[in-house]
C-alpha cells in the first residue's frame, strides 16, 4: 500500500501531521490498526492513541469488524466549509431559471457519480427537480456528458462501457462547447449543460462543474442546445471569473 503521508503536506506541527495522515488513510478504505500503520508508516501506539482520539471526536467511527472509518462529524465540518463556487452559483443560478425560465443545476464530478451541489428551481408550472446533494450516474444526461468530455481517454473508457452516450458524443460536446440529452436520464426529460473551467489558464486549465438546465421534453424541444447553451456559456464564463 502507498504512505499516505504523500498525499499530506508537512506543516512542521509533528501531531496535527500524523493525525491528518491517519485521517487520510482511513479515507482510502475500512482500515484495521495494522492498515493504518501500513499505510501511514506511524508507529503502532502512536497510529492506535491517535485513531481512538479521532473515534472520540466522531471524526473515525468502526465497522462492524472493528476497522476505522471516516466518521459523520468530517459531513458536518464539510457542510459548514466555505465554497466560493457555490457561494457565486446562488446568483447565477438564479439568472440563468430567471433567464431560460427552466430549474438550473450546478454537478461536480465524485468518482463515478455526478452531485448536484446547487440548484434554482422554477417557481411555477410543470418542472424537474433535482434536490441538492442528489448524486446522479455519470452514465446518463447532459451534465455527464460535459463532465467527461473533458477528461483523458483512460478516465472515460471504463464509463463509456455503460453510458447511454459514446466517445464520438464526447468529442462533439468538446467541438462546440456544451451538451444536450433528451430522455437520456429520465423519460420525458430534456437538459442543456455547459463546462465550468477553472480560472487558470493553460494546461492545468480543468473542468471544475457543469452547469444544466432542465425541463420536460414538451417545453423545452428535442433540440434545446441553440437556445439555451448560450445562457449556459455566460453563466459559466461567470462561475469561472474566480478562485481556481
Amino acid at each position: 500500500m502507498t504512505d499516505s503521508r504523500s498525499d499530506v503536506p508537512a506543516s512542521g506541527i509533528g501531531v496535527i501531521d500524523k493525525t491528518v495522515a491517519i485521517l487520510s488513510a482511513a479515507a482510502t478504505g475500512p482500515a484495521a490498526l495494522s492498515d493504518l500503520v501500513s499505510r501511514t508508516g506511524i508507529p503502532r501506539a502512536t497510529a492506535h492513541r491517535l485513531a481512538v482520539a479521532l473515534e472520540v471526536h466522531r471524526l473515525l467511527v468502526r465497522d462492524g469488524e472493528g476497522r476505522f472509518r471516516p466518521g459523520p462529524r468530517l459531513t458536518e465540518l464539510a457542510a459548514s466549509a466555505a465554497d466560493p463556487l457555490i457561494e457565486r452559483a446562488v446568483e447565477v443560478l438564479a439568472w440563468v431559471r430567471d433567464t431560460s425560465g427552466e430549474s438550473a443545476q450546478l454537478y461536480r464530478r465524485d468518482g463515478r457519480e455526478r452531485v448536484c451541489v446547487a440548484a434554482a428551481e422554477r417557481t411555477t408550472g410543470l418542472r424537474t427537480t433535482v434536490p441538492i446533494g442528489a448524486r446522479l450516474p455519470l452514465t446518463a444526461g447532459s451534465g455527464a456528458q460535459v463532465l467527461l468530455a473533458w477528461e483523458a481517454p483512460e478516465t472515460v473508457a471504463g464509463l463509456l462501457v455503460h453510458a447511454a452516450f459514446s466517445d464520438r458524443t464526447l468529442a462533439e460536446v468538446r467541438r462546440r462547447g456544451w451538451a444536450q440529452s433528451i430522455g437520456q436520464r429520465e423519460a420525458g426529460v430534456a437538459s442543456v449543460s455547459a463546462p465550468v473551467f477553472s480560472a487558470r489558464t493553460g494546461p492545468l486549465r480543468r473542468v471544475v462543474a457543469a452547469i444544466s438546465v432542465s425541463g420536460p421534453i414538451d417545453r423545452l424541444g428535442r433540440s434545446p442546445g441553440q437556445r439555451l447553451a448560450p445562457i449556459l456559456a455566460t453563466a459559466a464564463q461567470r462561475l469561472a471569473a474566480g478562485p481556481p
